[in-house]
Order: C-alpha cells, then structure tokens, then sequence
C-alpha cells in the first residue's frame, strides 16, 4: 500500500512539475515576418513602400504620410504563437502605439501598448497568437510621418534536433550484405528511374566502406556516394551511365550523380554517357573511362572534378566537357569544347584544333562537401579552400577541411514547412535535405555565416505562390550543394538569390559556394520565372550549375514556361567554373560585376522564338547568350560555346553569341557558336567579330581570342 501512495504522489508531482527545459518553448531567434507580404494605411511616396519593413535591409524603410493615425502589416503566411517583436524606427519614429495580432486580418488583439517611446531600436516581449502582426501608431513623436526601417516577428517554438535518419529513399549498403542482394536493390531502383525523365522519385544509394563486386547504375535522380574518408575506402565494379532508354541518344542523361568512390571496372573501362547536371566528382577509375553511349551517338556532358583516372578518358562523341582539379592518363579526341583547369595530364592547350583550351591550374576551388563514416556515426566533411588549384585535393593524404557531426545539419524530410527550415538555421543548425519534393511556402533565408545547405538524391525545392526558393544574406561561408529548384506555376521574380542588392563586402578568404544547384523552369510541369539565379555577393563560387528553362517535357511554350533571364551576375570577383544555362528567353547570362572569370560555358539558345519579330534586342536580331555589361572594366572567360536550333522558324538569325565591351580588361579565349542542323544562323560569334555559323554542316565558327 506504501508503494501505490508513493507512485501516485510522484505521478502528481510529474502532473503538476514545469516542463523541463528540454521541452520548454524558445522564442526563435528567426524572423518570421522577413520577406512576408505587407500593407500599410498610406506611403510617403514610392520608394518608401510597406514590404521595405520586412526586407531585412536596414537601408530601406516603410514611412507614412505625415498624419494620425497610421498602420503596418505583414501577413506570417499561417497562425502562430508570437512572443517578441523588434521595431528599428527611423528619425521619424511613432512616440504611441500598440503591436496588435489578428487570425483574419479585420479582428485585432492588442499584445503590446507603447506610450512615450523615443524610436531607436527596440524589443517587446509578447503574447499572443494571429496570422497578421500590426504596428498601429495613434501619436507621432515628429512632425514627420512613422518611418520604421526594419520590423521583425519572433514565434515560439520548441528546439528543433539535430541529426536523425536519412529516410526511407536513402539506401545504405555494407560490404557484409550478399552482392546479389545489393546488385538486386540497385537494379530495381534503376528501372523504377532508368526513364523517368520528370518523374518524382528521389534515391540516394550510400556505400559504407569496403569493396562491393556490384555495377552502379544511376538513372534520374540518383545520386551514389562512397562513405569513406577518401575515395578509395569504397570500391565498386562500375558507375555507369548508357543511353538504351533512349534509343542511345545521351543528351537526356540529366540528374544523376557520383561521389567519392573508386570503380575497378570488369573490362578495364567505366562507361559514364551523361549530359548536364551529371556530376562526376571524387571518383577514382582504376582504368579507362568512355564519356559516349554505347554505338557512340550523340552525347551533350559534362563535368569532372577532383577525380583521378588512371587510364585514358575518351569522350568520343561528347560535344563538350569540362574538367576542373583532376588528374587523366591520357584524353582522346575534341569534338567542339573540350576545357580543363588544374588537370593533370590534360592535353595541350591547342584550341581551335584540337578543340582543347587548358588552363594549367584553376584561380580559386572548393570541393563539394560530403557525408561520410566516421565508425557509426555520419559526419559532414567541408573541404578547404585552394588557390591556383592543380590535381586532386586527396592526392597525398586526405582532403584537408574541416569535419562536422550530423547532429549539426537538420535533417529534412519532404512534407516540411519553410518555417521550420527558418527556425533551424536560426537556431544554428544546417540543412541536410533527403530524397525528395518539397514545396515552399515561403523563402528559405540563409541568414548565418558558413551555413551549410546540402541535398541527396537531388532533392528538388519547388517555391509555392510566387516566392524566391532560397535567398542568402551577404555573409561569409555559405555552401550550397546538391539541390535542384524547379520553378512553381505562378512566377517567381527569381528562384535563388545569393547576397544583397547593392551590398559589397569582401568574402575573398571564404567566399560563398554553389556546387551542383540546378534551376529548372518547366519540363515537371508550367514553371514560371523572371530570372533563374542572381548573385550580388562579391567572391561567389559557382562550381558546376545547369539553369535550364525546359525545352521539353510538360508545360513548355514560349509563353508557357516563361523565364528571361538565367543568370544575372553582380557581384565583383565572382568566378564560374562549369556554368551551363540554356534556353532563356533573353540574355542567358548577364554579368554587371567586375572581375568576374568564367571557366567554361555551354550554351543553347531558346529553341522556340516563334519569329524573328518575336524575338529582336531593340534592332538587333535575337540575344546573345552571354552579355557583359557596358559599365563592366574587367572580365575574362575561357572555352565558351553557344548553340542554336530555332525548330519553329528555322530562318531565326542571332546578331552575336556573345555580346560585351571593347576595352583592355575585358578579355575572352577559345569562343564558338554552331547552328545545328542550319536551323538559324549566328551573324557573328562575338560583337561584330567571327562567324557566320549556319548550314546543315553543324561546323563551329570561332574566335580564339578577343579582342
């Protein structure tokens, strides 16, 4: 009887204990009003609108007319439990008001009542619940009206965790499982995605370290990674990529990928047949490695980087390929642009015969990060950064950088919100995105300096109503890697921004990196866009990104899957390194930044201008793919090519392929446009110099170097 008094007086305590602080709520450190939609009673004028509030730039403000009472609002997109809200006023601040809450936006609860305020910044603990947040003034501290530079809502949530499983669609394999059984999996999951082009299968097939006699398959959205430290802790008999879903055409090869393993191939030759957003990175081929499908058809690749192969590559039938930081045992042949930097072993620059521009090492790398074994637990290797890059980062040891836990990245599953994706960078966690499609509500702000945001499997965002999918402050470190954002049905007016407008800060000693962030604007389904990509931050590193506005697929038509531009550069001394855009209704790439350097680009035009008249830049005919600004002083770019194939009038003609000032710091090397099959003609390969390229011929027209 003692013992049942006892267990009911601790049950009661435990009834009536305060929550530990393990499930305490936290007031996020998050904004959840940053870049949400905003209204406010009056405008001063035009440059001073409501939504200047919640941009998260303390440069621009919200001001009001000069009277009483006034309002500003901002929609948080769903309910939420709001415990603080900042206000950052400017000169003309609000001396009374009250911060007020609201589910429906026209019944208001007052969380806060503020009289004798003297602006500045200020925090106010809250509490309250609503959708819609409202700072109602009723007295004026100036003459002026209420001006508020920045306003910031903070929401309650509990600590989200760290680590956890990869998910059901993240297959990990150990050399003690029979290889029938691992070849088995492998193979079912290949026919699932062998053609499934624009399907929504999402897999990653991880291999703990040891040697598995298996051939890799990947088919779409795959990505096969080695858990080793290094890429020879994990072998294989094969990774290899053919073309029999489509009757040995491999320029549909798109989303797949292979990391960090080595392939000691049966018959002495991995076959890798791929064309854009087919990463080939950290691999070791203990043999030779053939670039071209089987019956050697047509083939539209590629990337290699920080590989080794030990025997000879040949690309065959590949019409362009580029390798960054590799070593080769020999290269075989051209076809249009073959482009290396920092490879070891890569032919003599020699274009435009052979068609080989080599650069002996590349000006600034960083290697993708990747997951990794350490015992039993995952931990996420960040490599360094290297100057003047030459051959692999793991040739005499281990890649140096830096080692992080799992429990440092939240791990995401499909079905998450935006919200929560905010709160865990907030909290300082970073994102590991699992296998799948996931839809955004709201922008995902990357806010903190050397955040990490990483995907397997090709996990694809997909930005909801009209949002921008991702957005990154000017702030140092940030690595985005292994994501593919595809654009939603109402038009975003970009889908991934990298720094602040008109913002320049000098990340040079740790810049921001992309490395395999693929853009797609239709071919799922009618995405829309104005711009795919616009970098502000000054040192960005885009390593290796196709922005593709769909060709093919559902939901492609001039008018249907719209996106002007690909890419849109401002930022100084940003570098490219593989930049693949394609399609784009106008310029493909502008750069407006100074110094900016591009290591090989690949173009093709919009297939589907429906005339000539449809298609005209003021009076000159067409867009040149690649447009260096007028104001620009210094650029450089090496191994460049633009491709056209205008299949609804084929009588469509281009003034340039490329497009940029005359002046003694702006310079380019080995450029080319080729008309496909004569549909369309190129008038000249850069401003009024080279070309024509036109005819059924398909020969290239080139300029070596320019001016």
């Amino acid at each position: 009887m003692r013992h049942l008094s006892t267990a009911l007086a601790l049950l009661a305590a435990l009834l009536v204990a305060p929550a530990g602080p393990a499930h305490a709520a936290a007031c996020q450190s998050a904004n959840a009003a940053l870049n949400r939609p905003a209204t406010a009673s009056t405008t001063e004028n035009g440059g001073t609108p409501a939504g200047n509030a919640f941009d998260g730039n303390t440069g621009t403000r919200w001001s009001s007319a000069f009277a009483d009472p006034q309002w500003l609002r901002v929609d948080l997109g769903a309910p939420q439990t709001i415990c603080k809200v900042d206000l950052t006023w400017e000169a003309a601040y609000g001396r009374d008001f009250t911060i007020q809450a609201s589910a429906d936006g026209d019944t208001w609860s007052v969380l806060k009542t503020v009289t004798g305020a003297t602006g500045g910044t200020a925090s106010y603990e809250v509490s309250g619940s609503g959708r819609y947040v409202r700072v109602h003034g009723t007295a004026r501290g100036t003459g002026w009206g209420y001006s508020l530079w920045e306003v910031a809502v903070h929401t309650e949530g509990g600590e989200l965790p760290g680590g956890g499983d990869l998910g059901p669609n993240v297959k990990v394999f150990d050399p003690s499982m029979p290889a029938s059984a691992v070849q088995a999996e492998i193979d079912q999951i290949f026919r699932q995605q062998e053609a499934a082009q624009f399907g929504t299968g999402r897999y990653a097939l991880l291999f703990k370290p040891g040697s598995y006699p298996v051939n890799v398959k990947p088919g779409f959205y795959t990505s096969v990674h080695g858990l080793g430290r290094n890429p020879d802790d994990v072998t294989v008999k094969g990774v290899s990529v053919d073309a029999g879903w489509f009757g040995g055409n491999a320029t549909q090869n798109f989303w797949r990928s292979t990391e960090n393993l080595a392939v000691d191939p049966y018959d002495g030759t991995n076959r890798w047949a791929v064309a854009q957003a087919a990463p080939f990175r950290r691999m070791h081929i203990r043999g030779g490695l053939n670039l071209a499908p089987t019956g050697y058809g047509w083939a539209s690749g590629g990337y290699i980087a920080d590989s080794k192969i030990d025997a000879t590559v040949g690309p065959y039938s590949q019409q362009q390929w580029y390798t960054r930081d590799s070593a080769v045992g020999g290269w075989t042949n051209s076809v249009w642009n073959m482009t290396f930097s920092g490879v070891e072993g890569a032919p003599a620059n020699s274009f435009p015969e052979p068609r080989y521009t080599t650069l002996a090492t590349t000006p600034i790398s960083r290697e993708k990060p990747y997951l990794y074994l350490d015992g039993t637990g995952y931990r996420v290797f960040v490599p360094a950064k290297r100057t003047n890059a030459r051959g692999t980062t793991w040739a005499n040891g281990p890649t140096p950088g830096t080692s992080l836990p799992l429990t440092g990245f939240y791990v995401a599953k499909p079905g998450v919100t935006a919200v929560t994706l905010n709160q865990a960078l907030a909290q300082g966690l970073n994102l590991l995105f699992t296998p799948g499609i996931y839809h955004l509500d709201r922008t995902i702000e990357v806010n903190r300096p050397d955040a990490i945001v990483m995907g397997l499997g090709l996990a694809t965002l997909v930005p909801d109503g009209g949002v921008t999918a991702m957005r990154v402050a000017d702030v140092d470190g940030v690595r985005l890697a292994g994501l593919l954002i595809d654009a939603g049905p109402v038009s975003s007016p970009t889908l991934l921004e990298i720094g602040r407008p008109g913002t320049h800060t000098d990340h040079a000693a740790n810049p921001i990196s992309l490395q395999d962030v693929f853009v797609r604007v239709g071919g799922q389904f009618a995405g829309k866009a104005g711009t795919g990509m616009v970098v502000h931050a000054d040192d960005t590193l885009i390593d290796h990104t196709w922005i593709w506005r769909a060709d093919h697929g559902e939901g492609v038509g001039w008018d249907v899957n719209p996106a002007d531009v690909g890419l849109r550069v401002n930022g100084d001394d940003v570098l490219a390194t593989g930049l693949f855009v394609e399609h784009f209704k106008k310029y493909n790439v502008e750069w407006y930044g100074e110094r900016g350097r591009t290591i090989f680009f690949q173009n093709e035009l919009p297939y589907d201008p429906p005339s000539q008249a449809a298609w005209m830049n003021g009076t000159v005919k067409g867009y040149a793919a690649y447009k260096v600004a007028d104001s620009v002083n210094v650029h450089e770019g090496w191994g460049m090519g633009s491709y056209c194939v205008f299949i609804t009038d084929a009588s469509i003609q281009v003034d340039r392929g490329f497009e940029t000032p005359v002046k003694p710091g702006v310079r380019f090397h080995s450029l080319l446009v080729v008309s496909l099959g004569g549909k369309g003609r190129y008038n000249h390969v850069v401003n009024d110099t080279g070309g024509p390229a036109h005819g059924p011929e398909t020969i290239p027209a080139t300029v070596t170097t320019y001016p």
